[in-house]
């Protein structure tokens, strides 16, 4: 969320290092007025109604997928948070600044726990620290080792094994976020409720059906307008269109494309997104372990049939891991390097997997089985919600899996997705690709400091992971968001990592 302007104390001077990136982005985040974090308005405020497509997948873990549910809905905080260019700025750490290239010396603000607990350089270094240690690692952390001390009251000094240029902008990721020592229990449990540090606390839970927040009123930001948020996922695409249509909510993420026509043009919200959908190829085990059979189903698959056809053209034919939002890098990419030489199916049995909570992907996955038993594969589709796909899906349990993923939310760093996703070590490597050469080309765009040299060696390390066909960039997507007649001051955030501020009202 963005930099609220009011806290106990003033704001230290910010220490911005010059050479972290900013992706320019074509949509920019909307920071409405009136979400300038003065949120008192008077009175208690009426309560949100939210629908949200992902059900909690790991009991609200923040190391997973479940993390991003936490910031949209604006109960975690991390020492940092992205601005509307994708630079890092304030959030729990008021400034910060680099003491040698492997060294990062924090200054926190003034801030309560929503345990009402106090905010301290000791009870964040070791919330960063359990992070270090969850398993498996958080996929900002994919190939970084932190060490994490409280210097003083009010200093955290981080440390990287090796230099890590981008680290406030790591920091900035919704799995990083900062909770209070009552959070963490044996055997690497983690309860976020009631221990987080933003606007909205949870209160109550219902497995993977609603939960119940409430506001968070002494909260350093100041008091959010609205009083709580109820929240109900709802994984059914045309569900939540339906229930934002007949009042039942007031806010709606990821409307699908067939729905947005029954909505009214001052309902409906589209966002740029860094987000791509892809086909990910299993290369580990099963059919594409073989080059040559990758090759003939990424030879096979259309993407603009799936732009134009599938989303109706709130969508960009695929070109690459970084689509047409992450502005620079159209002019930096290079040809994939590597290739090989596509073979023939010969009727080669295949299970494609995906997820119905992004309601065009099952669609888009039927269209690839066309186009893929079209070229001589024999496909079985395999639709599941999510939080029952993902362990399958990380198991290698398919011989592909179609996703969408945003290249820029674990860390707002583009080299992040590369280690993550694409890595022998990755955390989140559905492709469960391990190439030496993908390695030594991310290793080398994580040690690189220059903005614009950083850039370069990203568009090299995605030359060569498209070079594997290990995964098929399908189309870079927009989001539709619901928005009811009487809501005011949403977020609609091109990296997808919020949605409800201290302004978002109703």
């Amino acid at each position: 969320m963005p930099l609220l302007s009011r806290s106990r104390r003033s704001l230290r001077p910010r220490l911005l290092a010059a050479f972290l990136l900013t992706p320019l982005l074509a949509g920019c985040f909307a920071s409405p007025s009136g979400d300038d974090g003065e949120g008192s308005g008077g009175g208690g405020g009426s309560r949100l109604r939210v629908a949200l497509a992902f059900p909690p997948a790991e009991n609200l873990s923040p190391y997973g997928a479940d993390a991003t549910i936490l910031s949209r809905l604006g109960v975690t905080e991390g020492l940092t948070v992205l601005d509307a260019n994708g630079a890092a700025a304030p959030a729990l750490a008021a400034s910060w600044r680099r003491e040698d290239d492997r060294t990062w010396l924090f200054t926190l603000r003034e801030a309560r726990f929503q345990d009402g607990t106090e905010v301290t350089a000791a009870a964040v270094a070791a919330s960063l620290t359990r992070a270090t240690q969850a398993k498996p690692a958080p996929a900002a952390l994919s190939g970084v080792t932190l060490t994490v001390k409280a210097e003083g009251d009010t200093g955290v000094r981080v440390a990287t094994a090796a230099p890590d240029p981008v680290l406030p902008l790591r920091l900035s990721s919704p799995s990083l976020a900062v909770l209070a020592p009552k959070a963490y229990g044996a055997k690497g449990a983690v309860d976020p409720v009631g221990t987080a540090t933003g606007p909205f606390k949870i209160a109550k839970v219902a497995g993977a059906t609603a939960a119940d927040l409430v506001r968070f009123d002494d909260y350093w930001g100041g008091r959010a307008q609205a009083s709580g948020i109820d929240v109900r996922f709802i994984a059914d695409g045309t569900a939540r269109a339906n229930a934002l249509r007949t009042g039942q909510v007031d806010l709606a993420e990821s409307i699908p494309v067939a729905q947005a026509a029954t909505l009214d043009a001052d309902s409906r919200r589209e966002t740029a997104t860094t987000r791509t959908a892809s086909l990910l190829l299993n290369t580990k085990s099963g059919v594409f372990k073989d080059p040559a059979l990758r090759a003939a189903a990424r030879a096979a698959v259309d993407t603009s049939a799936l732009a134009k056809g599938v989303y109706e053209g709130h969508a960009d034919a695929g070109v690459g891991i970084y689509g047409p939002a992450v502005t620079w890098a159209a002019g930096k990419r290079v040809q994939p390097i590597g290739r090989a030489k596509a073979g023939s199916p010969g009727g080669a049995a295949i299970t494609v997997a995906t997820y119905d909570n992004r309601p065009e992907l099952p669609e888009v996955a039927q269209v690839l089985k066309q186009q893929l038993e079209k070229a001589g594969f024999k496909v079985k589709l395999e639709v599941r919600e999510y939080s029952r796909l993902e362990s399958d899906a990380l198991a290698g349990k398919f011989d592909a899996v179609v996703g969408a993923r945003n290249s820029l939310l674990d860390t707002g760093d583009p080299v992040g997705v590369l280690a993550s996703d694409y890595t022998c070590a990755g955390g989140y490597n559905l492709a469960l690709l391990c190439d030496k050469a993908v390695d030594r080309a991310v290793a080398t765009a994580q040690s690189t400091a220059d903005t614009d040299k950083r850039q370069d060696a990203a568009m090299a390390a995605e030359a060569l992971i498209l070079g594997t066909d290990a995964v098929v960039p399908l189309v870079h997507q927009r989001v539709i968001t619901g928005v009811g007649a009487k809501v005011s001051g949403m977020l609609l955030d091109p990296y997808e990592r919020t949605l409800v501020g201290t302004g978002t009202r109703r």
